[in-house]
């Protein structure tokens, strides 16, 4: 089967973090997919534009500004994309800071977690980890209420979260991990399923530093990897797929068996 012939027609999706790198991929896979999708970003201006260059004239795509790290606002956005879009079928928790946030050098010269400030280490935390838990929060309670719904939490690969010079990143990325599995566990059997969806490696977005060597550049995953896996955790050939870790890299076709090994 291929990734076109995947569909998500009607299919109503919120992604956190879509205006650029993975999150602006799987809105754009999606759509392209028959889905309806409201993507965020902090700034109501760039999500806008965001949303706007990716739709085809359709009104599939809008835009809404959204600080994933602040309740008020993400009661705020997600009573907007609700309304907007009807009702969601689908949340995507990929909103994110990188690295270089803390260590614009991270790759080339990882810092020990001593030297990171306390301030750069909440804000990381606060929107990687704590972000999915204030946006899950909001819309699961209306998953119930609606008789069912998907989230797909968006990882990283196990080894990076380990990393030398990664704090606070790999703790973060971890931290959501866990928080998905833990979600899926008080989900179980309620209609609502949780899964983790993660590149299988690193990927040309903007967390990666200006001065990343381009021989090292060339071997980047583009964030379009993300596309098959996405379309096909939206689709009705996912119904039911609960507590799945799926690593894109490995995705070949619509089946369970492409997760990674635990």
């Amino acid at each position: 089967m291929t990734d076109e012939s995947v569909r998500a027609d009607g299919v109503r999706v919120l992604i956190t973090g879509g205006t650029s790198g993975l999150g602006r991929a799987m809105a754009a896979a999606l759509l392209d997919a028959g889905a309806s999708v409201v993507l965020t970003g902090r700034e109501d201006g760039r999500a806008a534009a965001a949303a706007q260059e990716l739709d085809d004239g359709s009104g599939r795509a809008i835009g809404v500004g959204m600080d994933v790290r602040d309740e008020d606002d993400v009661h705020r956005g997600v009573d907007r994309a609700q309304e907007i879009l009807g009702g969601i079928d689908v949340l995507i928790n990929n909103a994110g800071l990188g690295m270089r946030t803390v260590n614009p050098h991270f790759l080339s010269h990882p810092r020990p977690f001593w030297t990171v400030t306390p301030d750069g280490f909440r804000d990381l935390v606060a929107t990687n980890l704590t972000g999915y838990f204030l946006v899950a929060r909001e819309v699961v309670p209306r998953m119930l209420e609606a008789g069912g719904g998907r989230v797909v939490n968006v990882s990283m690969n196990h080894e990076t979260m380990v990393r030398k010079g990664f704090v606070p990143y790999g703790p973060a990325r971890a931290g959501a991990e866990a928080l998905s599995r833990i979600m899926a566990a008080d989900l179980a059997g309620s209609g609502v399923t949780v899964n983790v969806l993660l590149p299988g490696g690193a990927t040309a977005t903007g967390m990666i530093p200006e001065d990343f060597p381009p021989d090292l550049r060339a071997t980047l995953l583009d964030p379009t990897v993300m596309g098959p896996p996405i379309r096909w955790l939206c689709s009705p050939d996912a119904a039911g797929v609960h507590d799945q870790r799926i690593v894109a890299t490995e995705f070949e076709q619509p089946v369970r068996r492409s997760q990674e090994t635990q």
